[in-house]
């Protein structure tokens, strides 16, 4: 089975017992989202779709770096 690596909860908040509950956007998602700003500042907008391929790859990628 091909998983993705999502690098875990990017911004989790512990509940009193210091586990996680609210675990929010991954990680991987939060760095896609970085890209994708970077990708679209100053771009038409019938562009911004086909960003959102690179974006994940480009997160992936920091997720990859992060893991080395």
């Amino acid at each position: 089975m091909n998983r993705t690596d999502t690098g875990g909860p990017a911004f989790p908040v512990p509940d009193i017992n210091a586990r996680a509950v609210a675990e929010g956007m991954t990680l991987r998602d939060y760095f896609a989202t970085a890209a994708m700003q970077s990708l679209i500042t100053g771009r038409p907008s019938s562009l911004i779709a086909s960003n959102i391929t690179l974006a994940y790859r480009i997160a992936d990628a920091m997720l990859h770096a992060r893991a080395v």
